[in-house]
């Protein structure tokens, strides 16, 4: 299911995006929706829930998230981080492997 990206152009707009899809989608208390928050033990979101939001960002911003991805990632922030770089709003984010960074890039036009 595709959301509106309208004015999502940097990563602080998609980190926004991103804490208001799971907030809504949720109904988790967005001040649980910080940067050093953890995806499954601070927000709660289980495995099935975080697959779920990486399908949505996918869909809206027309990126595929390689299988492994959730080996890359524990924090909100990695998140935003990851698919701002795969959209082209950020650099290389540097906690992810050179491996997955070339799966990125094999399965996205990355900017």
């Amino acid at each position: 299911m595709s959301k509106s990206i309208e004015g999502v152009s940097n990563w602080m707009n998609m980190f926004r995006w991103i804490v208001k899809l799971i907030r809504d989608e949720y109904g988790i208390d967005e001040a649980l929706l910080t940067r050093n928050a953890t995806l499954e033990t601070d927000i709660g979101l289980t495995i099935e829930q975080i697959e779920q939001v990486l399908e949505y960002i996918g869909d809206s911003f027309t990126l595929r998230f390689p299988g492994g991805t959730l080996d890359e990632l524990v924090k909100l922030e990695e998140l935003c981080l990851l698919a701002s770089w795969m959209k082209g709003y950020y650099k290389r984010p540097d906690f992810i492997s050179d491996d997955f960074e070339g799966r990125c890039r094999a399965i996205n036009s990355i900017a």
